[in-house]
């Protein structure tokens, strides 16, 4: 296997189906191995457990993710003993690049599919908790959305304001020249899926969370 990544949480291994499952029930298919790894700063007991509770978690949130129709990774195998996921490689472009190189028109389609898939999540009950274009792939005309390290259950509407909040400051911040239009199309294709007065509740949302964000970058400046 071949490390891709490592975080602070986690390291990610690229693979074969074949080189990790005895029986090649996927011939050619690829796997990706997240490894949950020890930190020696925690306490011990204390350490096991939050790795062993985020593992299954993010299992779970992935499982019922598909369930509602994300496009997201096939869970193949959970291993709490050792905490270690199993999952199905999405290949494909990463949307951070992609989007920067197609017409105007075509990002904007993009963005409004972006928008279907956080919706579809949402709806789950599931927010992601790292919404960027790094963490989505076009793969075969599809929007996936990945690593969901960060996912949690939470159905709250001040959540799922936050979510599409963080999505918005990533986008300003990659793709500052068109972010505007982009995020307009995300809240589009969000309420094909949610219905306009879902909408309608996360932009006030979304306006009441910046603008205690504002508050409070005025409080430290006075």
């Amino acid at each position: 296997m071949e490390l891709i990544k490592q975080g602070a949480e986690a390291k990610i291994y690229l693979g074969d189906f074949e080189e990790y499952f005895e029986a090649n029930l996927l011939p050619g298919e690829r796997v990706v191995v997240k490894h949950r790894i020890p930190k020696r700063y925690r306490i011990g007991e204390i350490d096991l457990k939050l790795r062993k509770e985020r593992t299954v978690r993010e299992a779970r949130v992935l499982h019922r993710a598909k369930a509602f129709g994300v496009n997201c990774p096939h869970v193949y195998e959970v291993n709490v003993k050792d905490m270690i996921i199993v999952m199905e490689f999405i290949e494909g472009n990463r949307l951070k690049e992609h989007l920067e190189s197609v017409p105007m028109g075509e990002r904007v389609e993009l963005c409004r599919e972006i928008g279907r898939q956080v919706a579809k999540l949402h709806n789950a009950g599931i927010v992601h908790g790292d919404l960027t274009t790094s963490n989505m792939i076009l793969r075969e005309g599809k929007v996936y959305l990945i690593d969901f390290g960060l996912a949690d259950f939470d159905p709250t509407l001040e959540a799922r304001g936050v979510d599409l909040h963080l999505l918005r400051r990533a986008m300003e911040s990659t793709h500052y020249r068109w972010f505007e239009k982009g995020f307009e199309a995300v809240l589009e294709g969000y309420a094909e899926v949610l219905g306009e007065d879902a909408r309608r509740e996360i932009e006030e949302k979304l306006e009441e969370i910046e603008s205690r964000g504002r508050y409070r970058e005025r409080s430290w400046v006075g």
